[in-house]
């Protein structure tokens, strides 16, 4: 399942979320969004991981939590999101 993770700070990499996510199960990729023309990154990412009840249980747990000073959003990403 994949899950959309916004209003991430700009110092969180792909790592970071593969640590946070990884306490719920097994994440098999992630993917910090970046700006094609500048590199930067735009605040949000997704993440996916290996089955639906360890995705659901990360996104009720993480959902509104503080990480680096900016309140995540995380919800079930829609495949036009990441597609």
């Amino acid at each position: 399942m994949t899950i959309y993770v916004g209003r991430l700070n700009h110092a969180i990499t792909e790592l970071h979320l593969e640590l946070l996510f990884g306490h719920f199960g097994e994440v098999e990729r992630t993917n910090v969004v970046t700006d094609r023309i500048t590199g930067e990154l735009r605040g949000f990412a997704f993440v996916e991981m290996k089955d639906e009840r360890s995705a659901s249980k990360a996104i009720d747990k993480l959902d509104g939590v503080k990480l680096e000073g900016a309140t995540l959003v995380v919800r079930p990403a829609y495949p036009a999101q990441h597609g």
